[in-house]
């Protein structure tokens, strides 16, 4: 019963939201992006969840670094292969999916040409968010890059006013 009153409740209150996150679970997240990448380089994560309908919910975090050590070597973020084969196992194990990633800039949060041409899901629908200032706090939302991958390189960009219409942070996620 509950659940029912909560979809009920989440129709009104974010109908066309296409993702959605806990605030505790979203603060948890960018407070550790920053912590990890020392305000000096990116940091970046998988954000695990559920596919329901045409929408995602983000239910857990795997960090770049926790599946692969080198991650932050090079002062931005690389996977490397048995990085993914960790991803894969660990979703499987939760019983999860990825429904989007997550990394920091340092100054802005627009796509550089390396995020465009190497998704870190080369999938079509995949999200991927970029955050500011090395996710210093505070972190304005509305300064958060949100895109959605199309396919073959290209990308939709979801971030400003329409953000708040795509990605819902509260308590009825």
């Amino acid at each position: 019963m509950t659940f029912s009153i909560k979809a009920i409740i989440r129709a009104f209150v974010a109908p066309n939201h296409r993702i959605r996150c806990s605030p505790e679970l979203w603060n948890r997240i960018l407070s550790e992006l920053d912590r990890r990448g020392e305000r000096e380089h990116e940091a970046g994560a998988f954000l695990l969840g559920t596919v329901e309908g045409d929408g995602r919910r983000i239910a857990d975090v795997v960090y770049y670094d926790d599946l692969d050590p080198a991650a932050y070597d090079s002062g931005v973020c690389i996977l490397h292969g048995d990085g993914f084969s960790r991803l894969w196992a660990l979703c499987r194990a939760r019983g999860l999916t990825v429904v989007a990633d997550v990394h920091t800039h340092p100054g802005g949060a627009g796509q550089s040409r390396a995020d465009k041409e190497n998704p870190m899901v080369a999938r079509a629908g995949h999200i991927a968010f970029i955050v500011p200032n090395f996710s210093r706090p505070p972190t304005d939302m509305a300064k958060v890059g949100i895109y959605q991958y199309r396919g073959e390189h290209q990308w939709i960009d979801k971030s400003g006013s329409q953000g708040s219409h795509f990605f819902y942070i509260g308590i009825w996620s």
